[in-house]
């Protein structure tokens, strides 16, 4: 049974997103997160998959789609809270964070397909990564890992290879933490409601 799991916070003002608060309000940032992480479950609710699940830190609410289990983070450093969110997992499973509304259905069906790989990586171009997916979730795979750091993606993808593990890489995305990656992934990703909230933020603001 494949599973998609998807790892966000509740988009509260001063909790989410507080990078972007150099050219956006608290607010204005916590509503460029809520568009992200609505486009992100667009995706995921369109994609094949058994099993969906947000692992959420905060209360879940009306803006929560059908088809989607919630499940609550641990407590925990963010390796602990990615390993716990595998371990939700009863098969092949993809994980993926709330930064990324540019994803698609067919990226993360591509995620999801283990025929010839035992894991996928997705790298972000800030050095971490914005996917993760096993054959086989392991919990122990990501506890350890530095998260937040330049070289995040390079420890974790050696992880999986030092494990023994097939990996295969999935393209290099933008994470959204920065107005400059918010202006790149609006311009990239015309069609999401991230890009339209983008651009009406920004015409208020210029």
């Amino acid at each position: 049974m494949s599973t998609l799991l998807v790892i966000a916070k509740v988009p509260v003002p001063g909790r989410v997103k507080t990078r972007l608060t150099t050219r956006f309000t608290p607010q204005q940032a916590a509503d460029l997160a809520a568009a992200a992480l609505a486009d992100t479950l667009d995706a995921v609710v369109t994609t094949a998959a058994h099993r969906r699940v947000l692992v959420l830190d905060g209360q879940p609410g009306p803006w929560v789609p059908d088809g989607i289990e919630v499940a609550p983070q641990c407590a925990g450093g963010l390796d602990v809270r990615l390993a716990a969110a595998f371990a939700l997992a009863d098969g092949p499973a993809l994980l993926i964070g709330m930064d990324t509304p540019q994803v698609t259905p067919d990226l993360l069906a591509l995620g999801l397909d283990f025929a010839e790989a035992d894991a996928w990586f997705g790298p972000a171009d800030d050095g971490g990564f914005w996917a993760l997916g096993l054959a086989e979730p392991d919990p122990a795979l990501l506890l350890g890992v530095p998260m937040s750091v330049a070289h995040t993606g390079k420890v974790q993808r050696q992880r999986l290879t030092d494990a023994g593990l097939t990996v295969r890489d999935l393209p290099e995305v933008c994470d959204v933490d920065t107005p400059a990656d918010a202006e790149r992934v609006a311009v990239a990703a015309p069609w999401t409601r991230f890009a339209a909230l983008h651009s009406g933020l920004c015409a208020v603001t210029r």
